[in-house]
């Protein structure tokens, strides 16, 4: 055939050369659409070659060739050959594909590594194998069965841009279709050999376990109780060999009979715990006859009888072996290692652990050899120390280096013979941790590298949670462990099974398949990363690991089994198991006593964890497990944490803690609920971390599979739905929590609410739809199968996003069955990010989930597929129609979104529970609901309202007669809104609410919002104490006209989780602010209201939230609450009725409240004389360090003056007063001690210190912090704003630093007066100081705190009822400000950088050239810049080249234009200086170009003239200075731009002092790399300018135009 392309092909070739020749265009730009496929079908046995002609480097991958059964003349060209279908074959990079789908992994050379003038052929040989040719060279049959009619393909992509046909022929000799045919027939024989060796080992290998112990014994079959223990031992001995697969494979492949016979009695069939006991025996006494000189188990030691029934698969495994040996090439060798024959791997790949199966061939007895055992290799990694008979393996220096810690076994690994380790030595100092897998590289001839994944070919390793197959990432989500995250005694295991696939395991359970086709001669392999620093091989002698392994395995397979027994009787003693005690297998660190009872970390005080202790049995339905805890240290963060666990104790290798246990585990930890680790409720109860010794906490698992907890006997709801059956207690005895006992008195525990419904989400499974009440049993649920991204929680009514921050897509989800006739499928929206474009996608698919091939978002689906993306509908990818009646990329946290298929297969959509009409019609019968998590939207869940659709709203029967309500006062003006929870009744017009059921969902609105000083004030008329808890009271910017219509199953049930919008609320005595927590222990609490007392809220004019109580004002709770609120109320507990008592704005409050002792304002119309005895916001707190501080702080002068007297850290100190709202707070630096390294840090606390246990830096505090620490910003130790202010370790000795907190609730610091800015937000009230004295400094003073107000003339202070009525504006008092006194704050700003600014404005530059954020101005004064510890010189751009800061000299930051790219622009340029005149400002900024200096000179001032060797010389002689671009001179330094030759004086008088000064000018501008050239001064100077400059290089010169960019104007003042 021709060596020819055909003309058809990809959109972006270009054909040349007699089409041999492809190219594809805009190479730099594209990198697909390059598809050129053969002009005739291939010949059998020719090879089509090609040569890779030219490569650019702008992408990854390379090029990719294959053979397709599809015609060219037809085809519809897609982007790359890997989306060809319809018998198509594939080689790309160093896997083949079929069809798009990968069918090898690993084959041939990595077609990504070949380099311009290599050659790449594809063959079909005459047999229909298809063989990869490169450079001549055959890699081997790639896949067979193609059929005769092919076409080459060859994709020119990413890197590989032109390809030339070089021949189409048959190969020459030597390469010839004998050694092709040969070739194929080998790989052909051995699969086939191996086939049938697998398959007879199915047949026989379970006759040669039960005739293990004598071939007599089983061709008779006797039908009794020894025949059921052999066949109990071949499994045995299959499992002890870690394949569990063959064990259970054992009984299914033979027939019942032969092991389990008939005719056994009744009374003699052995329960299932019975046979579970008869297993372990049959285990240990396997382990026995192995130690007294057996063989391998199932074998026996001198067994004749069964070495004689292994002869046949004992040859046929020599022959394997010969063939496809381990050796390597040599047939007469198949052991592994070294290559002799008689080698610990002599029986060949044919070798079968399960009763000898093809050991023999290579043995010449059936006892093990002495090196028979599985060892670490003696060569290794550098950093590596090897002891203990080179089991243990240790890195060296593990606080120095984290890699070169490469291990590998000593001998290959045999088949199903598990390599596992264990973890003996971590350090907390490096990222990443161990590493383990398998290569085919002999230790003995490897050059051991770094690490293992740096290792190119032939290597399979686990690192992370993921699979690198020669150091590439082959799946990124492997398994739910991540390697990273295992603690010293972890166990970690591999084994490659007889079919070739890898699994691994931790801590004895099988992760599963990693990887399908691993060659068959393997070394184990560990690297000692990062974290790793000693593992130890666990060898299968060790009886009690391996039953622990067994164990693990046989529960895998059946939950039943392996629960612990006391003994074979099936009657229990009752008194011993029913009463719930602790099991004696605890954690490191606990200890059980009291019979059981009691549990405890007797070190409490050295560690903080490995405390976990489990119940002896498993928890019963409704059946409460409570503890009590008996003590509790302070010295550790967090606390108790409670939960479930599918684990049996008897046999868990307990975690260090609980929440690191990936399976089968649900824990309360603080306030939220983690399961298998992970979050999946943020929000849900009372905080654990906050209970002290004596409080109770409890767990219940219901009958209906939902998982409850208890506080105090409070029922907290529900946290979790399907809980399985069999789940044991767990307590962790974390941090705090040192002691715990089990409480058996459940008396005061109230009943559990009947309603599952009730809990922080709202959505338990069994609960009724809130519409039409029909659909009692909603099934709807998300199905298992998802997108990669996609995470299921809540049993299945709740999808996520994971990774939400760096991940935008692959997050699908589709509904677990398809959608009935007029069905709606509704969910909620419940988090969002701000940071991508884009957000839910929503529609419906007739693919079954088990059929869905899921893309990246839904709309790549091209069939069967109905979405709504933003505003529009699209069918199968392609949009139908644009601006439907919503649009899905404007909804926010909160927004429901549902899709029903009515009757007449029309697709309707529902926003908030409104029909936004027919978006599609025609839909077929069974269509599954789909949702894909793109962009903003990361969590949404099934709400109760999905089920059939019925316009009919539920109704109540309860009438104002049923409830005997005492009526409001009359003339009331206020009313409840007629949105409220779906517990809630409201009567008598609006003004009496009464809650019906349960003790949530009893949230009501105030129908109005509330004005300015407006009191809307309830009485409770009714209470149940039954429940615990009271009422909730508060405002809230939510409106509830917005609220779907009642009732509102979806609004929450508690007001303590009421979030879409921000509320402020008095819970107990806690103020909380969207359910943080803002201050405690405010006024009275509401739980010890009952009925008869009256509660009220308004919003002051302060912009504050006031509670009453009684009539009496109980002080500010909260701040910065916005105007348009309305007044919210959560009947929850035991408060079951109120009715409003409130009347007006203005009410007279004589008439509805109780006189008080004191207001907490006075009001405009007082007289002036009235004295104001409650004003503490209008004078000045007198502040000085608490008592209670760092261990290393001693305080003297009235507790105004802290030093640290030891160490560099323990220093904290926070203030015992909390710092008011505008109030200044500064302390001056007294002393630093150069010896040490960093200094101090400052921020504030959330809560109050009195009892905090200071840890030894201020980074360990974790809760409710804000920390100033060098110039970079921390909450709760994480990181959320760089480069912001001065770096705190430059500050010398006499810096005053202040922190200020304004009415907005952002935090600022202050320098020596001047403020920095905003460091943060929504900083709680009170908050205290806090200094942490650590490194240098070590010892600060407050400064002075009577600190006169703002506009005051003197320093008395006066309270708002002694202001005039000058002093309001538009009735909102003045805000009072405290600053610091003059001798500490002299100036806002730097006195030379406001001289700058000054002449700056006499030059009346529009204000348009400038940056209107002034934070980008900066000044590089002597004081300014040592303040912010500024680097003389730095780097910048690509490639970095250095320069200088402009020293001495004010920038001003100029505004860039739109159109250019900043970001590109600030990190790829580099930094240069321009002087110039100030006559030629106007004109370059009107430009925006940088104007030569024949050009600048226009104004007042005179050009400098010079010799030919100036700055601008003049043009030459007979040349054309109208076509020449004028030259540009740069520098990187302005010691040389700011030459007066460069940049000329001009003289000024300030309009402030009056004096005459010199300034100059200048810009800082933006270079393109590459547009300059680097070159010599040119004023002949001798002298060294800048000592990072030589004076051959100081000097840039451009004519580039558009190749500067204008970042500032310099100004400098003498």
């Amino acid at each position: 055939m021709a060596a020819e392309l055909h003309p058809r092909s990809g959109k972006l070739i270009g054909l040349s050369n007699s089409n041999r020749t492809a190219q594809r265009n805009q190479p730099v730009q594209e990198f697909n659409h390059g598809l050129v496929l053969s002009r005739e079908p291939l010949r059998d046995r020719d090879v089509f070659t090609v040569r890779i002609d030219k490569k650019v480097n702008s992408w990854s991958g390379s090029i990719e060739i294959g053979v397709t059964a599809l015609d060219p003349a037809a085809l519809d060209f897609p982007s790359s050959a890997t989306g060809l279908k319809g018998g198509s074959w594939i080689v790309s990079g160093c896997s083949v594909l079929k069809d798009g789908r990968s069918v090898l992994e690993e084959y041939g050379r990595d077609l990504d590594q070949l380099a311009e003038g290599d050659r790449v052929g594809i063959q079909r040989d005459s047999r229909g194998y298809l063989h990869l040719w490169v450079n001549g060279q055959d890699c081997g049959p790639a896949a067979s069965g193609l059929p005769p009619r092919l076409w080459a393909v060859v994709d020119l992509y990413g890197k590989c841009t032109q390809v030339t046909v070089v021949s189409c022929e048959p190969p020459s000799d030597g390469e010839g279709e004998d050694e092709g045919r040969g070739e194929s027939e080998d790989v052909a024989g051995v699969v086939d050999e191996e086939d049938e060796e697998e398959e007879e080992e199915e047949e026989e290998e379970p006759a040669e376990g039960i005739i293990a112990r004598g071939r007599a014994a089983a061709a008779r079959r006797n039908h009794d109780n020894a025949v059921i223990s052999n066949a109990i031992a071949a499994e045995a001995a299959a499992l002890v060999n870690g394949n569990a697969e063959e064990a259970s494979g054992l009984s299914r492949s033979h027939s019942r009979p032969d092991k389990f016979p008939h005719t056994l009695e009744p009374d003699t069939v052995l329960t299932e715990h019975q046979l579970f006991d008869v297993f372990n025996n049959a285990i240990v006494s396997l382990y026995r006859s192995e130690d007294e000189g057996g063989g391998h188990l199932g074998v026996g030691g001198d067994s004749d009888s069964s070495r004689g029934s292994m002869d046949t698969s004992s040859s046929r495994a020599g022959a394997s072996g010969a063939s496809t040996g381990p050796g390597g090439g040599d047939n007469s060798s198949s052991g592994g290692g070294g290559g002799d024959g008689t080698t610990p791997n002599g029986e060949g790949t044919g070798h079968s652990p399960v009763g000898g199966g093809g050991g023999a061939a290579g043995m010449g007895s059936g006892s093990m050899m002495t090196n028979d055992a599985l060892l670490f290799h003696e060569k290794c990694g550098t950093l590596i120390k090897l002891s203990n008979n080179n089991k243990t393996a240790e890195r060296r220096r593990p606080l120095d280096e984290f890699n070169n810690g490469v291990v590998m076994t000593n001998r290959p690994l045999r088949h199903n013979e598990m390599f596992e380790i264990r973890i003996d030595k971590l350090v907390d100092k490096w990222s990443g941790s161990i590493e383990i897998g398998v290569t085919t590289h002999n230790p003995n001839n490897l050059d051991y590298p770094a690490t293992m994944t740096n290792l190119r070919s032939g290597t399979i390793m686990m690192s992370g949670c993921g699979i690198l197959t020669n150091g590439k990432g082959t799946r990124r989500e492997y398994c739910e462990f991540s390697l990273d995250e295992l603690q010293e005694g972890d166990h970690i295991g591999l084994m490659r099974k007889a079919s070739g696939a890898l699994h691994f395991y931790i801590n004895g359970i099988d992760q599963g398949v990693a990887a399908a086709q691993t060659p068959g001669v393997v070394y184990g392999v560990v690297d000692l990363y990062g974290m790793a620093v000693k593992v130890t091989i666990v060898h299968n002698h060790n009886h009690s690991e391996r039953l622990r392994r067994n164990n693990a395995i046989m529960r895998a397979l059946s939950p039943d089994v392996g629960r612990p027994r006391p003994s074979l009787s099936l009657t229990p003693d009752p008194e011993t198991q029913d009463r719930l005690m602790f099991h004696h297998n605890c954690g490191q660190k606990a200890a059980i006593i009291s019979d059981g009872r009691t549990a405890l970390r007797p070190h409490a005080t050295d560690d903080f964890n490995h405390g976990v202790v489990l119940s002896s049995r498993p928890l019963r339905s409704n059946e409460v497990f409570q503890v009590r805890i008996d003590k509790m240290v302070d010295k550790w963060a967090g606390s108790i944490e409670i939960g479930v666990t599918t684990h049996n104790p008897a046999y868990l290798q307990l975690p260090s803690t609980m929440t690191n246990l990936r399976s089968g585990t649900w824990m309360m930890t603080g306030n939220g609920v983690m399961h298998n680790g992970t979050t999946i409720l943020d929000e849900y109860g009372h905080n654990l971390d906050r209970l002290k010794a004596g409080d109770t906490v409890g767990v219940v698992r219901k009958e209906d599979g939902s998982l409850h907890f208890f506080v105090n006997g409070v029922a907290q709801g529900p946290a979790a739905w399907n809980v399985p059956a069999c789940v044991y207690a767990v307590v962790d005895l974390y941090g705090q929590a040192a002691q715990a006992t089990i409480m058996d008195d459940m008396a005061d525990l109230p009943p559990l609410p009947d309603d599952c419904s009730e809990g922080p989400m709202a959505m338990s499974p069994g609960s009724p739809c809130s519409v039409g009440g029909g659909n009692a049993t909603n099934d709807l649920r998300f199905h298992h199968l998802h997108g990669s991204n996609a995470v299921i929680t809540n049993g299945g009514r709740t999808a996520l996003r994971q990774n939400c921050r760096s991940e935008f897509n692959d997050a699908i989800v589709i509904s677990n069955r398809s959608l009935r006739e007029g069905e709606l499928f509704e969910i909620v929206i419940q988090k969002m990010v701000d940071r991508w474009s884009g957000s839910i996608e929503a529609g419906v698919t007739a693919i079954r989930p088990e059929e869905l091939e899921f893309p990246n978002t839904m709309t790549d689906i091209d069939y069967d597929t109905w979405m709504l993306s933003g505003t529009a509908i699209m069918q199968d990818g392609n949009t139908m129609r644009n601006n439907y009646g919503c649009d899905l990329d404007s909804l926010t946290t909160g927004s429901r979104i549902g899709m029903m298929r009515s009757a007449t297969g029309d697709l309707h959509y529902y926003i908030n529970g409104v029909d936004q009409g027919v978006a599609c019609t025609g839909l077929p019968l069974d269509v599954f609901a789909v949702i894909d998590l793109y962009g903003q939207c990361v969590q949404v869940s099934i709400t109760t309202s999905s089920g059939p659709l019925d316009n009919s709203l539920c109704t109540s029967n309860i009438t104002e007669k049923s409830f005997p309500i005492h009526s409001p006062v009359t003339g009331v003006a206020h009313r409840l809104h007629s949105k409220h929870g779906k517990n809630m009744v409201l009567l008598g017009d609006g003004c009496q609410a009464l809650r019906v059921g349960s003790y949530a969902h009893g949230i009501v609105f105030s129908a109005k919002e509330l004005k300015t000083d407006e009191l809307f004030e309830v009485k409770i008329n009714e209470v149940a104490e039954q429940w615990a808890g009271s009422l909730h009271i508060g405002l809230t910017t939510l409106q509830p006209a917005e609220l779907p219509s009642c009732p509102l199953s979806d609004l929450s049930p508690s007001l303590t989780q009421l979030r879409s919008k921000v509320t402020w609320l008095l819970v107990g005595s806690e103020v909380r602010r969207n359910g943080v927590l803002q201050r405690q222990n405010y006024g009275c609490s509401l739980d010890r209201l009952t009925v008869g007392n009256r509660v009220g809220v308004k919003r002051c004019s302060d912009d504050t939230m006031h509670i009453f109580i009684d009539g009496e004002d109980m002080g500010p709770a909260a701040t910065a609450v916005a105007k348009n609120v309305y007044a919210v109320l959560d009947l929850f507990g035991k408060v079951t009725a109120i009715s409003i008592v409130s009347s007006s704005v203005s009410e007279d409050t004589e008439s509805v409240k109780a006189p008080s002792l004191c207001s907490d304002s006075c009001s405009e119309g007082e007289d002036d004389s009235t004295p104001c005895e409650a004003e503490p916001a209008q004078v000045p707190t007198v502040m000085a360090f608490l008592e209670n501080h760092g261990k290393n702080i001693q305080l003297s002068n009235l507790n105004l003056t802290a030093a640290r007297v030891s160490s560099y850290n323990q220093g904290l100190l926070v203030t015992a007063q909390p710092l008011s709202r505008q109030q200044l707070f500064q302390f001056q630096i007294d002393r630093l001690n150069p010896s040490w390294t960093s200094s101090l840090s400052l921020g504030v606390i959330g809560h109050s210190p009195d009892r905090l246990n200071f840890p030894s830096t201020a980074c360990c505090l974790k809760r409710s912090v804000w920390l100033l620490q060098r110039d970079s910003v921390f909450h709760n130790s994480l990181k959320i704003c760089e480069n912001y202010g001065p770096n705190l370790d430059t500050c010398p000795e006499g810096t005053v630093l202040g922190l200020l907190v304004d009415g907005n609730s952002c935090l600022h610091l202050y320098v020596n007066g001047m403020d920095q800015g905003v460091a943060a937000q929504d900083i709680p009230s009170p908050c205290f100081p806090l200094i942490d004295l650590y490194g240098q400094c070590e010892q600060v003073t407050i400064v002075a705190n009577n600190v006169p107000e703002v506009g005051a003339d003197s320093g008395q202070t006066r309270c708002q009822g002694d202001m005039e009525k000058a002093d309001m504006v538009d009735g909102i008092k003045e805000s009072v400000c405290w600053t610091p006194p003059p001798e500490v704050n002299p100036n806002k700003t730097c006195e030379y950088q406001a001289l700058c600014s000054r002449f700056k404005d006499l030059l009346t530059l529009p204000d348009g050239y400038f940056n209107e954020d002034a934070k980008y101005n900066l000044c590089y004064c002597e004081s300014c810049h040592k303040l912010r510890g500024d680097e003389a010189y730095y780097k910048r751009g690509e490639p970095p080249r250095d320069y200088a800061l402009p020293f001495g000299w004010c920038r001003f930051a100029l505004r860039i234009k739109p159109h250019c790219e900043v970001s590109t622009t600030f990190k790829k340029w580099h930094i240069a200086y321009h002087g110039t005149s100030v006559g030629a400002l106007r004109r370059t900024l009107d430009l925006s170009q940088l104007l030569p200096a024949e050009s600048s000179s226009i104004f007042s001032v005179s050009p400098v003239k010079t010799e030919s060797q100036g700055s601008y010389s003049e043009p030459e002689e007979n040349s054309a200075p109208e076509r020449e671009v004028p030259r540009v001179q740069l520098s990187p330094t302005m010691r040389y731009s700011g030459l007066e030759i460069f940049a000329p004086k001009v003289q000024f008088r300030d309009p402030r002092s009056h004096r005459c000064h010199q300034a100059q000018v200048a810009f800082q501008v933006c270079v393109r790399p590459g547009s300059y050239k680097v070159g010599p001064q040119t004023l002949g100077l001798s002298e060294s300018l800048d000592p990072r400059f030589n004076n051959t290089e100081i000097e840039w010169v451009t004519k580039e135009r558009g190749g500067t960019l204008l970042y500032g104007l310099l100004v400098r003042v003498e």
